[in-house]
């Protein structure tokens, strides 16, 4: 396709919830961090190095018995989510407007773990209580 020079009538759709099919043999509990694994299913965030995060689970997919894409699950995206601060490499706030890496399905770190963690998205706040990530 080549550039165009006129106004274009583009196609778009709101991005804030996702139907995502879900990896083979997955549970991912509602509330929880979903990440893409290297084959493009949805997985919970795990340490790993092979993850895309996505965002949230709006809902409980139970895939445990199924192949992959057999179910999907809904994925909430496009807003900020509080996950918890791994103490043994916690986010400070040094890592404001810096990435973080993902460490279990609720769980943020400030570092990738010597390359053995995924980025789990952009640091907006640190409470005591969590990491506020997009």
């Amino acid at each position: 396709m080549t550039a165009t020079t006129q106004d274009r009538n583009t196609p778009h759709r709101g991005a804030e919830l996702l139907a995502v099919p879900v990896g083979a043999g997955v549970v991912i509990p509602a509330g929880t961090m979903v990440a893409i694994n290297a084959t493009g299913f949805a997985v919970p965030g795990a340490t790993s190095t092979t993850l895309a995060y996505l965002g949230m689970a709006d809902a409980a997919a139970d895939n445990r018995d199924g192949t992959d894409g057999a179910i999907v699950v809904t994925v909430r995206r496009g807003r900020q989510f509080k996950w918890g601060n791994h103490s043994g490499d916690p986010v400070t706030q040094a890592g404001l407007g810096r990435n973080c890496y993902i460490v279990d399905n609720q769980t943020v770190a400030a570092s990738h773990g010597t390359n053995t963690r995924s980025v789990a998205g952009l640091v907006l706040g640190i409470d005591a209580d969590g990491v506020w990530v997009i």
